[in-house]
């Protein structure tokens, strides 16, 4: 338990390092782009999330692949360097913890409320904007939408923001179903054995 409140420190401190030096920078968007493509590429490359992760592979070797990584995809000079850094400092496998860390303290500087949204289907880009604005309307403030992918929910979505929870999946309508027609035979057993008494 203390190593896993040890590495969540850690990630917060590396977090909040990386948003100081955007946002003095002014490039805190740039940044934030950056994270998402990076974590986008982590989702989509087993080699990558390996490399990422393994502890065999030298300090040296994983600071060039995170280079030439962030070269490739044209990253800001900042994440770049603070991909190396983590490379360096043996910390590259707490990447997802710390991006999600920075990724809070970047919507908390803006003054953003963070929506999750988990969807039986990945959103296009112009729904997931139609969703965040009619989220924000509903809010009456400005709410930063994350959305995750979760096949079973099989259509629909779940969407949570701080403690509300707004259950539109058809998972969800399933059960409410089941559950209505279960008491409805529950119903219709009772007033037939009461008939037949």
């Amino acid at each position: 338990m203390a190593s896993n409140k040890t590495s969540g420190a850690a990630a917060l401190r590396y977090a909040t390092a990386l948003v100081d030096i955007a946002s003095d920078s002014g490039k805190i968007d740039a940044v934030e782009k950056d994270l998402n493509d990076f974590e986008a590429m982590l989702a989509t490359s087993d080699d990558l999330w390996n490399m990422v992760r393994s502890p065999l592979i030298s300090r040296q070797d994983k600071q060039e692949a995170v280079q030439a990584i962030a070269k490739k995809a044209k990253f800001q000079d900042i994440t770049s360097n603070f991909l190396a850094l983590l490379a360096q400092n043996r910390r590259l496998s707490m990447v997802v913890a710390i991006m999600n860390s920075a990724r809070m303290d970047i919507s908390r500087r803006r003054g953003e409320i963070k929506a999750n949204v988990q969807s039986a289907f990945a959103l296009s880009p112009a729904q997931e904007k139609a969703l965040q604005e009619s989220l924000t309307k509903a809010m009456g403030q400005t709410v930063a939408v994350n959305v995750q992918v979760q096949e079973d929910l099989i259509g629909g979505m779940v969407v949570t923001v701080g403690s509300q929870m707004i259950d539109d999946s058809v998972k969800r309508k399933l059960e409410r179903l089941k559950i209505a027609m279960k008491s409805r035979a529950n119903t219709n057993v009772a007033t037939d054995e009461k008939a037949a008494g």
